[in-house]
C-alpha cells in the first residue's frame, strides 16, 4: 500500500473519474491505464506523471474518438480523429489542433489532403469534391482558397489567382481539346445570379471576361496576362 493513503486516491476519483492502471511513486497515473471520466468520456492508453502522454485512445460521450499521440494531456503528434458526423481527420496535431500535414474526409465524402494551421486548411493542399469529381489544387490561407491555384474539372481546368475562395483577376481555362482561353475574373453587381463558383454575397457575382484563345502555354503564378500583346 502506498504511503499516500486511500483518502488521496478517493479524492482523485471524484475529480478525475474512475481509473485502473499504473502509478508512479507519487501516486500519479503513470504507465498504461484506463480512465472513465465523470462526463462519461473514456481514455485508455499511456500516462506520464499524471497526464495523458504517449499512445492512447480517447472515446467521447458524443461518439467521437481520437486514436494517436498525446503530450501533456493534449493531442500532439500523429493521430486520427473520428467525428460524430462520420468525418475523419488523419494526420499531424500540435497542442490539440490540426497542424502540419493531414487528410480530412468529410461526411459528404469530399476530401482535403494538405497542410493545416490552427485547425484550418493553410498552406498547399488539394480539395476533392466527391459529387462532381472536381478538385482544387493550390494555396490555402486561414481555411480559404487564396493566391495561386487551379480548379480541375473533368474536361477542363482553370488556372489563376484566388481571393476569398473565388477566382480573381487574370487567369486561363485549359481544355482537353488542346487549346486554352485567357481572360479575367471580376466581381460585378447583379441582382441574382449563380455560376459554377456559386453565388457571392451582397449581390456580387463573378464574371469571366474572355480575351483570346491560344494553344496550350506554360502558366506561372502571378505572371498570367490578359492574353493581349
Amino acid at each position: 500500500m502506498s504511503d499516500i493513503g486511500s483518502d488521496v486516491f478517493d479524492d482523485e476519483q471524484n475529480k478525475l473519474g474512475e481509473y485502473d492502471g499504473g502509478r508512479n511513486e507519487a501516486g500519479e497515473r503513470h504507465g498504461v491505464g484506463k480512465a472513465v471520466l465523470p462526463n462519461g468520456d473514456i481514455y485508455q492508453g499511456e500516462y506520464e506523471n499524471g497526464k495523458r502522454h504517449g499512445q492512447g485512445t480517447y472515446r467521447f460521450k458524443n461518439g467521437a474518438r481520437y486514436v494517436g499521440d498525446y503530450r501533456q494531456n493534449m493531442k500532439h503528434g500523429q493521430g486520427t480523429f473520428y467525428y460524430p458526423d462520420g468525418s475523419i481527420y488523419e494526420g499531424s496535431w500540435v497542442e490539440d489542433l490540426r497542424e502540419g500535414h493531414g487528410v480530412y474526409t468529410y461526411s459528404n465524402r469530399d476530401t482535403y489532403d494538405g497542410e493545416w494551421l490552427h485547425h484550418l486548411r493553410h498552406g498547399q493542399g488539394v480539395y476533392c469534391y466527391h459529387a462532381t469529381g472536381s478538385k482544387y489544387k493550390g494555396t490555402w490561407i486561414n481555411g480559404k482558397m487564396e493566391a495561386a491555384g487551379e480548379y480541375i474539372h473533368t474536361n477542363h481546368r482553370y488556372k489563376g489567382n484566388f481571393v476569398n475562395s473565388n477566382p480573381s483577376g487574370p487567369g486561363k481555362y485549359e481544355f482537353d481539346t488542346g487549346c486554352e482561353q485567357h481572360g479575367e475574373y471580376h466581381q460585378v453587381e447583379q441582382d441574382q445570379a449563380e455560376d459554377e463558383w456559386g453565388e457571392l454575397p451582397s449581390a456580387l457575382v463573378l464574371k469571366w471576361i474572355p480575351k483570346c484563345i491560344t494553344g496550350l502555354t506554360l502558366w506561372t503564378p502571378g505572371k498570367e496576362t490578359s492574353g493581349e500583346n
